[in-house]
């Protein structure tokens, strides 16, 4: 728990938790923009990004000033081949001062070998219906749950551990989902004493006023969990859905280098809400994100050739609004023929 959750939990001190309040509005512009497309995003490519260039772009991502990446994943191989190399990219990557290393980890084994290789942070995915869940993990909800649980009592505060919740907005199979149906996941896990969970909108289905909804109630509800929103842009509302989450008081977004990513199970469906274009429009805005907007697009411009195809993301080939291009040529002869109409 946060300094400043804690203090604002203490309703007993309602002095601290003024204080409290007015340092979380000071700090309202401050943005966390957390990349995911290293493992989010590389886990469904079928080429085989080489491990040096993993390496090259974690290490990009963290000079760029993200202060939190997923790194990649501790699955089996034969499940994720393009994640194979989890231990070696760990390894090898330089670790930037302020930055959170996360790994996703699908059970004790992951957990090990994750931290073995320099986790910051353990990631634990489940979701909150039943149909999604058995078709992306093969096991019931209650199954995934105990599993994820054995890691939390496992790892014992040895690395901070966050909880993702899938199809948070909506199912690819069952469709709608209840809020309640979420919160009832949220608490669980907050009863295992997790501060750390990502409402995710896995294959995006997420409209703004659904979320402000329901970012603003969870918040109330545990002040004392930092929520993230996870949005994928499939309909083209990532951007609306964040600045929804925004106005709710969230403050963490997910997101993935050059819009990455995509669904298994959702046809057809796009990647996550693209990095680049999501500091952009934050810094455009006011908002503080701490990123270099050039480094991230710079990184960006590196996948078509990695992953062997064009990227979502459009930013890269527009440049920032503030991007301006040479006048024609005969820009003189143009003017001079008007003044003569």
């Amino acid at each position: 728990m946060s300094p400043l959750h804690a203090t604002i939990s203490n309703k007993a001190d309602s002095g601290a938790a003024s204080r409290a309040a007015d340092v979380w509005h000071g700090q309202s512009r401050r943005v966390r923009v957390q990349e995911v497309g290293m493992r989010d995003g590389l886990q469904i490519e079928q080429a085989f990004v080489p491990t040096a260039e993993k390496i090259a772009l974690v290490d990009a991502l963290s000079a760029a000033g993200l202060r939190k990446i997923e790194v990649t994943a501790f699955v089996s191989p034969k499940a994720i081949p393009s994640l194979r190399d989890a231990e070696e990219v760990f390894r090898g990557i330089t670790k930037a001062p302020g930055c959170t290393y996360s790994a996703l980890v699908p059970n004790v084994r992951g957990a090990e070998r994750a931290i073995a290789a320099g986790a910051d942070e353990l990631n634990l995915v489940m979701s909150v219906t039943e149909t999604h869940n058995l078709a992306n993990l093969r096991m019931l909800r209650e199954q995934s749950f105990a599993g994820l649980r054995q890691v939390i009592d496992t790892v014992g505060g040895a690395v901070s551990v966050s909880v993702s919740l899938s199809c948070c907005f909506g199912c690819p199979m069952e469709g709608d989902v209840s809020p309640g149906q979420v919160f009832d996941w949220v608490q669980r896990f907050a009863d295992l004493g997790v501060v750390g969970i990502s409402l995710c909108d896995t294959t995006g289905m997420a409209y703004p006023s659904q979320v402000h909804g329901m970012a603003s109630e969870a918040r109330r509800r545990w002040p004392e969990i930092d929520f993230t929103l996870h949005f994928h842009n499939t309909r083209g509302m990532g951007l609306a859905n964040i600045l929804a989450g925004l106005d709710a008081g969230v403050r963490h977004f997910d997101a993935a280098l050059g819009g990455l990513g995509g669904c298994p199970y959702a046809p057809g469906a796009s990647g996550n809400v693209c990095t680049e274009e999501v500091v952009h429009a934050l810094q455009l805005m006011g908002y503080d994100t701490g990123i270099d907007l050039q480094a991230l697009l710079d990184a960006a411009a590196r996948l078509p050739a990695l992953i062997g195809h064009d990227m979502p993301g459009q930013l890269v080939k527009a440049g920032p609004r503030w991007k301006t291009h040479p006048p024609p040529a005969d820009l003189a002869e143009i003017r001079q023929r008007a003044l003569e109409k």
